[in-house]
């Protein structure tokens, strides 16, 4: 889906993924960073082009690079992120197919995008539910997302097929309208204070 929603705060910059980020993302992206994703990781920049205008043309998605904002290394892409299976009717939608450079693993990065997406979806669309998900392989990915805030809702069971071939779990969470104040909360005390 083409859109022109740009989400910026604490650093970093969501902008719509065009084709001139895939130099960047082909150079962050390897094999391990990659695992566990449905898809084959791209291949060069040229497959990084492919993967952009795959994503941009998918429906009920809006797929962003995920930037620096502001300082010397403005506009340097850091990763990748979604709102995807987006239904306004439903106010609902899914945050993902996120990655990002192992130098913003842990840091900043991920909580200010969270926060920027799901403030968005909560506080401007009115949305009353954003899901997220995990292949339930990827620990880190999992912890991540409950560090959020986001309630763990249960596990899918073989609803994945890797690159690789192997079949995995899929771990559900999300946050509701409800929940929504309280995690508003959490992100911006983490962000206010990253070393804690």
């Amino acid at each position: 889906m083409h859109h022109d929603l740009v989400l910026a705060g604490h650093g970093v910059r969501l902008e719509p993924l065009t084709e001139a980020h895939a130099p960047a993302l082909a150079a962050l992206v390897d094999d391990a960073l990659w695992a566990g994703m449905t898809s084959p990781r791209p291949d060069g920049v040229e497959g990084w082009r492919a993967w952009a205008r795959a994503q941009r043309a998918a429906e009920a998605k809006m797929v962003f690079a995920v930037v620096t904002d502001g300082g010397p290394d403005d506009g340097q892409v850091r990763g990748s992120t979604s709102y995807y299976e987006l239904v306004p009717a439903q106010r609902r939608t899914d945050v993902g197919s996120t990655f990002y450079g192992r130098a913003w693993w842990g840091g900043v990065t991920n909580p200010a995008c969270k926060l920027l997406l799901l403030a968005h979806a909560f506080d401007t669309w009115g949305f009353q539910r954003v899901a997220l998900r995990a292949d339930a392989r990827n620990t880190r990915s999992c912890a991540a997302i409950e560090r959020l805030g986001a309630v763990r809702e249960g596990v899918l069971r073989k609803h994945r097929v890797a690159a690789d071939g192997s079949s995995g779990d899929t771990v559900y969470f999300s946050v509701t309208d409800d929940e929504w104040p309280t995690v508003r909360a959490n992100l911006t005390a983490r962000l206010a204070s990253p070393g804690a």
